[in-house]
């Protein structure tokens, strides 16, 4: 929560006209003077939730792009009651770079009385003026009363870039704290990950027999600017079915020095960018003992805007349509919740499936990230020889 002393963020000044996007006039031109250049254009892509249950923790999720790259002194979401009172959510991010691929944050968690309020991303610049953001109603009901879910205004999209991946602000899952991560900041860890080999492969390096055409090779994993890129691309090797492997990347938690595993209650997410070449089949999942595979997501670009959402554990899934979130070339934060009792699925900070089946309460697995191959069964396969890449800014994991 901003105090009253500081510069207004255009709150209550003059009701909902106060809400609009726009800078306080004198304080944008002392941004100008001091960094040489006018505050970017900056565009909300998505902002969460738009119902709440009165007296019930929840955290808000935003989404957000420049037309050019600045560092923002603060960034978060605002809140606004019928008579202007400032209720913003806690966690606000401090001296963010917002860039065209994107800025996405999770707040902090908190309840609001039953009733009807404005919420509203919104960043200070380094001239500490306020700008908010596009403005949406937050209905709160009364506990046991259901709500409706108005439909989400259409929003542009940003343009992602490679080299300058989003960040995100904390789990959306309440009271987990960060325990294991790598932000692919250096070269690879070794002691955190397996980059030639895995059990869920039948041969350790392939695995023909599951529609791949995978054949693990180290030197196709490469880290630099903070994003880690899985490359793929036609190979010598034969595979035992006949036909022609493609070297690709997998990173994998298994056999490594930490022995790092994901258990029952952890939450894990990875920000990745969604390839677009046909073939394509990168995915974020779990594997220990033969089996204990749960499927954060598989991506096929020839279904450009669908997660596939599994658990092999205890039998559920789910196909996910985002045409807003998921499409090829889009960065996008996809977590997951191994809940002994139901396994949750979040996009962007927003939770979108509940299998309401589980892991057990004493599952464990290690993860795995890797871009495979579509041998053409259920997906088609490569379209030509051009290498295929896929790439992730980061992998954490709550506890």
């Amino acid at each position: 929560m901003i105090p009253t002393s500081t510069p207004l963020r255009l709150g209550v000044v003059v009701g909902a006209l106060g809400l609009l996007a726009v800078p306080v006039v004198g304080q944008a031109d002392a941004w100008a003077r001091t960094s040489g250049t006018a505050v970017p254009q900056v565009t909300q892509d998505r902002l969460a939730p738009a119902t709440a249950t009165a007296g019930a923790s929840t955290t808000a999720a935003l989404t957000l792009h420049a037309a050019s790259c600045f560092t923002a002194k603060t960034v978060g979401v605002g809140v606004r009651d019928a008579a202007g009172n400032n209720l913003d959510f806690p966690g606000n991010l401090g001296n963010q770079q917002i860039c065209p691929s994107g800025l996405s944050l999770t707040t902090g968690a908190r309840s609001f009385p039953a009733g009807a309020y404005q919420i509203f991303g919104f960043f200070q610049d380094q001239a500490g003026a306020w700008h908010n953001l596009t403005t949406q109603t937050l209905t709160v009901s009364a506990a046991g009363t259901p709500t409706s879910t108005p439909a989400p205004a259409p929003t542009p999209a940003p343009s992602p870039s490679p080299s300058t991946p989003p960040a995100t602000g904390g789990s959306p899952v309440a009271g987990k704290t960060l325990t294991w991560s790598d932000e692919f900041n250096g070269p690879l860890d070794a002691t955190k990950w397996n980059d030639s080999t895995t059990t869920a492969y039948k041969y350790g390096t392939h695995n023909p027999d599951d529609n791949k055409l995978d054949w693990l090779d180290p030197s196709d994993v490469s880290v630099a600017n903070g994003v880690a890129t899985f490359t793929a691309q036609p190979s010598s090797h034969t595979l035992e079915n006949g036909k022609q492997a493609w070297t690709t990347g997998l990173l994998t938690t298994e056999g490594t020095q930490q022995g790092f595993k994901v258990k029952t209650g952890d939450y894990a997410e990875a920000r990745v960018q969604m390839p677009s070449a046909p073939g394509a089949w990168p995915a974020l999942w779990t594997w220990a003992n033969g089996g204990s595979e749960i499927d954060s997501f598989e991506y096929h670009p020839d279904n450009p805007n669908l997660l596939e959402l599994t658990n092999h554990v205890n039998p559920a899934h789910d196909y996910l349509t985002d045409a807003t979130d998921v499409k090829p070339g889009q960065w996008v934060t996809i977590g997951t919740y191994y809940g002994a009792n139901s396994v949750d699925w979040y996009v962007n900070g927003v939770k979108v499936y509940s299998d309401n089946t589980g892991v057990g309460a004493n599952w464990s697995a290690n993860l795995i990230l890797n871009l495979s191959i579509s041998a053409g069964q259920y997906h088609p396969g490569p379209s030509g020889s051009a290498p295929i890449t896929f790439a992730a800014d980061y992998v954490r994991v709550y506890r």
